[in-house]
Parts: structure tokens; sequence; C-alpha cells
């Protein structure tokens, strides 16, 4: 069963490198880039860019460059009517060769703000409007295993009618949009209300990691005022098994435990991405069906709150 994302959300899972994507919509305030990747043992440099264009020459609002040379450093720049500009750099290399790093740039109102594995790491100014800034590259010796353009549904300051500034599929048209800006950097545990709540079609992501001595971790879709649990996602890992279940009226329901192939591991990310249907909840893992869960409340507006707690940690999630 293949992964369609909602509008708002792009993801790309083990792209090939280099690899140039639209931006959908164009860079706006409030939306954020989120890489899981890989520089190989042998790397020598990567980088990644935010392109007015496709094309070699094309100008360049904002260029991260990290070098391994035996001075190894990261190198911010712009590129303007085919000349670098004035180059700013950072003797610190958060990237480390061999070692997975989750790099993630938030737009901001003044510039791109840099953090790698949940600290910051560097702020950018913009030189190149943001309106102008439509794709972005990825180029170099890098491994990249996920990455995902996340907040420019409408709601993240496009404005005008629904959809407004998305460029969707005909398929993505049936689905509604992402509902504005990602939350970054939650801490746990974390509560947070589902605007409109888990109506058809809606659409939850969470990106996190897995704590290398995990033993269990949450996530619950709840009725908030009566604490009612319409989906409960309970990866034990000291156990090997993906719990399901719903909480209804104080009690416990008929666990689900069944999978093909349990996708949560300590010490790796993960992102989830959780779609509410008609009859069931369909649950994708790292862009892979998981499994399915059939509603047990079916008044799905009032399932309003999201919870998450346990032995991970999160980096973005999103509505």
């Amino acid at each position: 069963m293949s992964y369609l994302a909602a509008p708002g959300f792009q993801p790309a899972y083990n792209p090939p490198i280099p690899y140039t994507t639209a931006i959908a919509g164009g860079l706006r305030v409030g939306m954020a880039v989120v890489i899981q990747a890989v520089a190989p043992s042998s790397s020598n440099r990567f980088a990644v860019n935010f392109c007015t264009g496709q094309y070699d020459g094309s100008d360049i609002g904002f260029h991260l460059n990290a070098r391994y040379d035996g001075r190894d450093r990261v190198v911010f720049n712009s590129f303007q009517g085919g000349t670098w500009e004035k180059e700013e750099m950072k003797r610190d290399m958060p990237f480390k060769l061999g070692k997975v790093f989750l790099l993630v740039y938030e737009i901001t109102p003044n510039n791109y703000q840099v953090t790698v594995n949940g600290s910051p790491f560097y702020e950018f100014g913009f030189r190149i409007p943001l309106q102008k800034i439509n794709w972005l590259q990825v180029t170099g010796d890098i491994t990249v295993q996920a990455l995902c353009i996340i907040g420019n549904g409408p709601a993240s300051g496009a404005g005008g009618a629904k959809g407004a500034g998305l460029l969707m599929s005909s398929t993505q048209e049936n689905l509604p949009p992402m509902l504005g800006p990602p939350i970054l950097h939650p801490i746990l545990p974390f509560k947070a209300m589902i605007p409109g709540g888990m109506i058809p079609k809606r659409t939850v992501i969470m990106k996190g990691l897995v704590n290398s001595n995990a033993k269990n971790f949450q996530i619950s879709f709840k009725v908030g005022y009566t604490n009612d649990i319409a989906l409960h996602i309970n990866p034990r890992l000291n156990k090997n098994t993906l719990i399901r279940n719903s909480f209804i009226n104080g009690t416990w329901g008929e666990e689900e435990k069944d999978v093909v192939k349990n996708p949560f591991h300590q010490g790796e990310h993960f992102d989830i991405s959780i779609r509410s249907g008609e009859k069931q909840y369909k649950v994708y893992v790292n862009g892979y069906h998981c499994f399915n869960y059939p509603h047990r409340l079916t008044n799905l507006q009032q399932v309003d709150t999201l919870e998450a707690d346990g032995d991970i940690k999160l980096c973005f999630v999103h509505f």
C-alpha cells in the first residue's frame, strides 16, 4: 500500500544524490525542512542549497557546505548573478562521519535557523527574498535516509482559499492539507489539541528518535473531555512488540499486535503518519504501511487530543 502525503507535507525516502525537488508553493515563514542523513566515512564534502531554480547557475539563497579536509568546518553562503557572496564559517563539525544526523532548518521571519541533532547550530540571514526560493537541492558525499519539507499548507502564511499556493496532484486534492507550521522539538510528555479532530482524511505526522536504551513509548489519540483513547500505539522495544488498543468508558479493549515488521528500534529515527479513514486509521512508518486499526470510537471529530510520552525524543509534530 503506497503512501500518499497530505498537502503541506513533502517527504522523500532514500532519494538518489544529487537530489533536487520543488518546494510546493515556495518557501515561507513557519516552514521547516528536516533531513535525516549520514556522511560516509570517505566523505569529502556535501551541500544543501535553497535555490531559485533547479538548474546549475541558479541563484542560491542559502548554501550549507560541510567540508572534511583535515580542517573540518561548515561554510555558509549565497550565490547571486553567477557569483558567490560573502562567506560565513563555523569551525565546528556536528555531522560526524558514519553517524546518522538530523539536520533541521526552521524558516523564521528573519533568517534560516539551523539545528543539528536537537541543538541550535547556526542562523543565516536572508540575502534573497523567500518568495524567490522554490527549490531544494542536496549534493555531495551524503546518504539521505529521509527528507521532509513541512508546514507549506495554506495556514503557514499563504493565506487565501483552501489549498492556495499549493501544488497538488489530483489524488492529493482529496486530502485536507496540513493545517499550520510544525511543532518543532517538543518536549515530553507531549500534549496538543488536534484542530477539528481526527475527521476522515485528517493526517498527523510525528518524527522522533527512539532512545538507545528504550523500553517503550506511547502515542495516544484521545477524546479530550472524557479521556477515552480512540487509538493507543505502544511499541514495546524490550519485547519487540507493537501494541494497539483503545480505552473506552474506563476499560481497555482487546489488544492488537500483529504486524508484518516492527519498524521501531532502539537508537533509530522514525517518522510515523496516522491518517483517519472512514472506517479505520491507516498508519505508515518511514514511508511504509505498518498497520490499520478499525475505529472503535466512531465520532471522529471528538478525537481532538494527541499525547506522546516514553523513551523517545521528538523532532516535530505536524497536523
